[in-house]
């Protein structure tokens, strides 16, 4: 029986043109979105390892107008003249103001790594802790012209006065916010002027005053403007209406407390890092009977910790986020919203605008 004829050159081409309509004419995926269509965020994602993770909190990344960039070299608050290297490195001596999370990793892995190429399963086995700070400047702007351009220094999140979300670099990297907890931990700066011995003169009279209802407000002083709040009609009020007074490293300070949309989305990015990085749980570090501990962790004990603690657990010479910081309301908020149940939300309405 005769073999069949290999189809010649001439016929491929002759044949060429119906097999592309062919295929262009088979139908679409549903579920595919078009060629060349935009592919809008929500507005409530973060970033993790290059990828996006719903918060339910409103979310400035900082690639999106009026984020805040911490991977440029310029200097974000100075003239534009003055902003680039060859001027900032009169006053800073190297341009990175953060860098891998490569400490401890054998050298393949760093290889793999040092580029930027993490997996989501490889940060999880690194990253185990959220730190929460006071950003002692009021403002998220404020903060991260303090850290950025002053202090080179750099913090993943920043939460602003409306409960806006500043995400400043991707988590994967190694921000410079918690000295020896940063290589393991994910960072957050909460707005607020900071804690301080009571009847001593501090910023706290600039910063809030009482409206004819007795009701305390934040005051953003007119040397800061605007405050750049996102929310450009807010008006924050402290979760609790007078100055709160405790022990931090067995030193008296007073402050006042977060506003509710600070706490909404603070429990909310901790839920949210929870299920992406479960290595970070839901507790906050607590003594033998259950109550919170206000002073540094030992050392060792420190080194074992898993889950949200403060700036103060890590360093003696730190205070923040001071005395007023609800660590049970805001960790029951966020491990009710991890498991999809009802919770008691902050007494004041919580009202995210859109982006």
């Amino acid at each position: 029986m005769p073999l069949p004829r290999p189809i010649t050159a001439s016929l491929h081409l002759a044949l060429w043109p119906f097999g592309i309509l062919a295929l262009f004419l088979l139908p679409a995926c549903s579920s595919s979105p078009r060629f060349g269509s935009e592919l809008p965020r929500k507005g409530d994602e973060i970033v993790v390892a290059g990828r996006y993770f719903h918060t339910g909190a409103p979310v400035v990344l900082w690639t999106d107008p009026g984020g805040y960039d911490a991977y440029r070299i310029e200097r974000r608050f100075v003239p534009i003249a003055d902003a680039g290297w060859d001027k900032t490195s009169q006053s800073m001596p190297a341009p990175n103001r953060y860098d891998a999370r490569t400490a401890g990793l054998p050298d393949d892995e760093i290889e793999q790594v040092r580029g930027g190429g993490w997996t989501l399963d490889q940060l999880r086995e690194v990253v185990d802790q959220f730190v929460i700070h006071y950003d002692v400047s009021g403002t998220s702007r404020a903060c991260f012209r303090t850290l950025h351009d002053q202090r080179r220094l750099s913090i993943h999140f920043m939460i602003d006065i409306d409960g806006t979300i500043y995400q400043t670099l991707d988590v994967k990297e190694r921000a410079w916010h918690a000295t020896t907890s940063n290589t393991r931990s994910v960072g957050v700066e909460m707005a607020n002027i900071g804690a301080y011995k009571p009847n001593t003169p501090s910023p706290l009279s600039k910063w809030y005053a009482k409206d004819a209802d007795g009701h305390t407000y934040i005051t953003i002083p007119s040397s800061e403007g605007d405050g750049g709040v996102r929310t450009r009609t807010f008006v924050g009020r402290p979760m609790e209406n007078d100055p709160i007074t405790g022990e931090i490293q067995g030193e008296t300070l007073e402050m006042y407390d977060f506003t509710p949309e600070q706490y909404e989305s603070l429990s909310r990015l901790a839920a949210a890092l929870n299920a992406v990085l479960p290595r970070i749980e839901l507790t906050y570090p607590t003594d033998a009977e259950g109550n919170l501990i206000t002073h540094k962790l030992p050392d060792e004990t420190l080194k074992n910790y898993r889950g949200i603690l403060g700036h103060y657990h890590i360093q003696q010479n730190k205070a923040d986020p001071g005395p007023a910081m609800q660590w049970e309301f805001m960790t029951d908020r966020a491990r009710a919203l991890r498991a999809g149940r009802s919770a008691p939300l902050p007494s004041q309405d919580v009202m995210h605008p859109p982006l």
